[in-house]
């Protein structure tokens, strides 16, 4: 039995929507001191991380009310590499919620600059940081090629792509 629903490919398009509604909600957490709003994002992290986009929030408003406003194509990527730097956000957000909880700000403040930061990235240039450091840990085989194919064989998606297009 399969628990997760995390999609094997994702349209980047979709995640990089998804990634400026989180730099919208860090930079308002970091700017206010609205600390709360980590614990609100891990909460979202901890489902889509865990069950896929369909069990976050924040996806879901993205696909229901913001992707089909905007025109771009969809742009597929693997779905695993998305994942881990969804996993990566659980961890950052839970523990600027717990360390905001004890009574501590300077750590807190320094999560908000990478919970701005990252997003920031992924979001504007497109670049997942989650992603690099998803793609280092095969390279080193502490994550098994077999959790990703797509990702340790490029040219499959490659191929793929162009019977698609042959196809249509």
């Amino acid at each position: 039995m399969r628990i997760s629903r995390f999609p094997s490919i994702v349209d980047d398009v979709t995640v990089r929507l998804i990634a400026a509604v989180v730099l919208v909600l860090g930079v308002v957490a970091l700017a206010a001191h609205q600390w709360w709003v980590y614990a609100v994002l891990a909460a979202d992290f901890v489902l889509r991380s865990g069950w896929g986009p369909s069990a976050s929030p924040i996806a879901r408003l993205v696909n229901r009310w913001v992707r089909p406003k905007v025109s771009a194509k969809p742009r597929y990527t693997a779905g695993p590499p998305k994942r881990f730097a969804a996993a990566i956000g659980a961890v950052f957000t839970t523990a600027a919620t717990i360390l905001w909880l004890a009574g501590t700000s300077v750590p807190v403040v320094l999560i908000g600059v990478v919970m701005v930061v990252f997003p920031a990235l992924e979001s504007i240039a497109g670049v997942c940081v989650g992603c690099i450091v998803f793609g280092w840990l095969m390279r080193l085989g502490v994550i098994p090629e077999s959790v990703c194919l797509d990702c340790a064989d490029i040219t499959r998606r490659a191929a793929q792509r162009q019977a698609s297009a042959t196809a249509g």
